[in-house]
């Protein structure tokens, strides 16, 4: 490995191996596990950071690079095809987040030690979505309530909020922030699927996949989406992740059209497997959301490991 990795030493040497410098352990050993995959998979080539621990307040407002929990990285020989596998080693490696942040290399982070476990794709608090009385906070909705959302054939509908597969108030996770050249934009995180515009309605995209030029379906005047391209994305640390799942498997959120799932690429596979959540989530009188992974999400996600086609799966 070579590059901008200052993860441990220093860190240590102030602080001790605490709460807070066990996640930059973390980060440094999925980085020795990944070194050694990318010297398996392309003998000769070694992983190469780029950037690591930031100690000159170079990135963003809130960067996990402040805290030692990000790094970004390319292969030794710069070669961008290897780029797509270069991120599946990385997620193999354990690496909580995986994100393609450019064509010549990728972010990766790890969670914070409190937080590690299963996560769904989400929203953050703040992200809005529209119910029949006006625009509400996302963190403010229960099941019962009715947010704008898409039929199968691409209109907007109102459709009812079922359960919540992901919940937790208190959490903090890294996002993408996607912004199309008509102002709208909507944050997600990584693995999460957005319904993009396509010749013959729309096409999946994990939301880490999204690139400039891609054209987000976003909300528009009567029962009619507008499409609109992408011409920005970052990624942003926010509070709070929330995922609703509403009848339709859809959901307008910042006034762009999503997909109510997560890490696994297929819209219609995702809403089929879910229809037992859906028909449970009818016969329960709670309104009160769990916080976390609902069971049966985190259940459906794990067995999604073994049976789904790797073109299927979140890299």
């Amino acid at each position: 490995m070579s590059g901008k990795l200052h993860l441990v030493k220093r860190h240590r040497k102030e602080s001790g191996i605490t709460g807070e410098s066990k996640h930059i352990e973390r980060c440094k050993e999925k980085l020795n596990t990944l070194a050694i995959s990318v010297m398996n998979q392309w003998p000769g080539v070694h992983l190469r950071v780029i950037e690591g621990w930031d100690e000159e307040n170079s990135h963003g407002e809130n960067s996990l690079h402040y805290e030692g929990r990000a790094v970004d990285i390319t292969t030794s020989d710069r070669d961008t095809s290897k780029i797509g596998m270069l991120a599946r080693l990385a997620y193999q490696a354990g690496f909580d987040w995986v994100y393609y942040r450019s064509r010549s290399y990728i972010h990766c982070s790890v969670k914070t030690e409190s937080s590690v476990g299963t996560g769904a794709g989400c929203f953050p608090a703040g992200a809005v979505v529209h119910t029949e009385s006006g625009p509400r906070d996302i963190a403010t909705i229960r099941k019962g309530d009715r947010v704008l959302a898409s039929d199968d054939d691409g209109k907007m509908i109102y459709s009812e909020v079922l359960a919540f597969i992901d919940r937790d108030p208190n959490t903090t996770r890294e996002y993408i922030e996607i912004t199309a050249e008509n102002g709208v934009a909507i944050t997600t995180t990584a693995s999460h699927l957005l319904l993009l515009a396509a010749a013959d309605g729309w096409r999946e995209s994990f939301a880490a996949s999204v690139d400039v030029g891609d054209v987000l379906l976003t909300r528009g005047t009567g029962s009619v989406m507008r499409p609109s391209r992408v011409v920005h994305t970052r990624v942003l640390t926010k509070r709070g992740v929330y995922a609703p799942m509403t009848r339709s498997g859809t959901i307008i959120v910042d006034d762009a059209l999503a997909s109510c799932y997560a890490l696994v690429k297929s819209h219609s596979l995702a809403h089929a497997a879910m229809a037992p959540l859906r028909w449970m989530a009818t016969w329960s009188g709670s309104k009160e959301a769990p916080r976390g992974v609902h069971w049966y999400a985190n259940a459906l996600y794990s067995f999604s490991e073994f049976v789904l086609p790797t073109s299927y799966k979140y890299p």
